[in-house]
């Protein structure tokens, strides 16, 4: 038989658990938006690497042309496209890794 202190106790976190989902799934959709798919975030996401590529490899030409005194902000970009393409090196390689790892699976 199960004591009526464990019944209120389940009774209890089950329902702190269906308003803490309640939370997350309101957080995680915008009423009315469309849900955008993984595709499209890599799409954005490969496309802002190539824009700070661009940018930074125009700043690097104007620098040495002698057109931009500013190395400070060259640095800087230099920095951030850096960062932005080891990233981007590193989710390809988990993509990959996640690829295999599916491949094991199937029969």
């Amino acid at each position: 038989m199960i004591s009526p202190l464990a019944l209120s106790a389940y009774k209890t976190a089950m329902a702190q658990t269906g308003a803490i989902d309640a939370q997350v799934s309101k957080s995680l959709t915008k009423p009315g938006a469309p849900a955008e798919g993984f595709g499209q975030m890599l799409t954005d996401s490969l496309t802002t690497v190539n824009n700070m590529q661009n940018e930074k490899n125009d700043m690097v030409e104007a620098f040495a042309a002698g057109k931009s005194q500013n190395v400070h902000e060259l640095m800087i970009n230099l920095q951030k496209a850096g960062m932005a393409m080891q990233m981007t090196t590193a989710v390809r390689g988990k993509v990959l890794e996640a690829y295999k790892e599916l491949v094991k699976m199937q029969f």
